[in-house]
């Protein structure tokens, strides 16, 4: 074997030589492997296996760094070896072998992920393929930072729980909401969860980022939130706000004004049987509409009706009750959509509604 005459001594260097040529002899073994590494059969591999083995363990950091540096990459690298520095205590032995060796189990990874510290989480992140019960391991430990490294892996894999993790997490990350609004993997389900919990700044960037085909498929997911009303969590009776805003409307005094008067002083009931009632729209359908999840049926029903921002604004208010405030930013958005909304496309959706509420 071709170590043999390159490091004279070696038995003895293993047994009892100083950190020095022990490091010195680590180098030489591990550039020498990494040059025949292209022709090496099993026999060459157990024996420098078994000879780094020895060597390794008791090295110094910068020896064992760089034996992981150049062993990281390869598909043949001694086994015991790789083992042992992927289960390292050094992020900067363990993250090479970690993030890219071939390697490196499953088993063993799922045993890392549930020892070690977020820096392994965060190299085991970066794989260029992951496993999901890697990252259910992963998910259940890992920090911001990591989440958000893992999620923007293509090629990492996600169990059902493993997405309704990262989903929840979501809501309160809008950078992790990119990235998962960018994975073709996410079910539809999960894409309308994720944009129905997201803030409009997010929702937009989300689909200006995206590739043409998941464009397609988070622009599917908004209609649907759009068009379908979330069942209602409070039962209200609006007989009697049925029976004012009717007589209203029969003594001419059931106008925009009356409707932005009614949401400014959150009187729910009313505004609701007036919107009902200027646009057509069965009453427990619009009570549906307001209360969703998202303000956009809002945006589509004010300009249906040829209603001023200021009135579509005030209903915004009333979905969220007394002495709650949209954020700026989300108030700006919607603004911006409702200046942007044609009032032929929202007239389309009214009619949809009053079908459907029939």
């Amino acid at each position: 074997m071709a170590a043999i005459p390159l490091i004279p001594g070696l038995d003895e260097i293993v047994k009892h030589g100083s950190a020095k040529k022990r490091a010195a002899t680590i180098t030489k073994l591990s550039e020498l492997f990494v040059q025949g590494a292209p022709i090496f059969g099993p026999q060459h591999v157990e024996l420098f296996d078994g000879i780094l083995i020895g060597l390794v363990p008791s090295a110094e950091l910068s020896a064992r760094a760089g034996v992981a540096a150049r062993f990281a990459s390869l598909s043949n690298a001694p086994p015991s070896v790789v083992d042992y520095l992927a289960r390292e205590d050094e992020i900067q032995v363990a993250g090479p072998i970690l993030s890219r060796s071939p390697l490196v189990t499953e088993t063993a990874l799922i045993e890392i992920a549930r020892a070690k510290g977020q820096a392994h989480l965060a190299a085991i992140s970066e794989r260029d393929t992951i496993a999901a019960p890697v990252t259910d391991v992963i998910l259940r430990r890992a920090d911001r930072e990591v989440v958000r490294v893992l999620a923007k892996n293509s090629g990492a894999n996600f169990s059902q729980a493993g997405y309704s993790g990262l989903i929840n997490r979501a809501a309160e990350d809008g950078v992790l909401a990119l990235s998962l609004g960018q994975r073709e993997d996410i079910s539809p389900e999960g894409l309308k969860e994720l944009l129905s919990r997201s803030v409009d700044v997010v929702r937009r960037r989300m689909f200006e980022t995206a590739k043409p085909k998941q464009r397609i498929a988070i622009n599917q997911a908004m209609l649907e939130i759009s068009s379908a009303p979330r069942a209602r969590l409070v039962k209200r009776d609006f007989a009697p706000a049925q029976r004012f805003i009717l007589a209203l409307h029969r003594s001419g005094g059931l106008n925009e004004a009356a409707l932005l008067n009614f949401a400014k002083e959150h009187k729910y009931e009313e505004a609701v049987a007036a919107v009902s009632a200027m646009s057509g729209v069965p009453i427990l359908t619009v009570d549906q509409l307001i209360l969703g999840d998202r303000y956009d049926p809002i945006l589509l029903i004010a300009r249906g009706i040829g209603l001023e921002w200021a009135t579509a604004r005030a209903l915004i208010v009333l979905r969220l009750g007394p002495g709650k405030m949209p954020s700026p930013p989300d108030i700006e958005e919607a603004r911006l959509n409702y200046e942007r909304l044609s009032s032929s496309t929202a007239q389309r959706v009214l009619v949809f509604w009053r079908a459907r509420g029939k």
